[in-house]
């Protein structure tokens, strides 16, 4: 009968951690950003701004914009809101041309885990 019940008991442990480990596993998704991802905005942003689904490290944490040459885009230094902890700031060090943008970032979250990705813009 011990026996038994020692081995439900560990069925039952099993079973609970196996359902709560998707949460410990999470990861910081983009969730939306301005520019939005295939837009064409008519004046050039002064700054990206990227918002996840949880909290980032702005210090394991970046960016870089491309131009439709290829050419890397000057940035200013990646920030993180001081009262959203999951929105990245990245400020433009000189205005946007005409053209098109492929923005490339990667993110660690607080947890620890990296993500990354990609997404294109134009300015009229």
């Amino acid at each position: 009968m011990t026996l038994r019940l020692s081995r439900s008991l560990s069925a039952l442990t099993l079973l609970l951690s196996t359902l709560a480990t998707p949460v410990v596993f999470a990861h910081a998704h983009l969730q939306h950003q301005y520019p939005a991802a295939d837009a064409a905005v008519d004046a050039a942003p002064q700054a990206l701004t990227l918002n996840f689904s949880e909290g980032i490290e702005p210090r394991f944490s970046g960016v870089t914009v491309t131009d439709d040459k290829q050419q890397p885009v000057a940035l200013g230094a990646v920030k993180r809101n001081e009262k959203d902890p999951t929105q990245m700031i990245v400020p433009m060090a000189a205005p946007l041309t005409p053209g098109n943008y492929k923005v490339d970032w990667h993110v660690v979250s607080v947890d620890g885990h990296k993500t990354g990705g990609s997404y294109r813009f134009s300015v009229k």
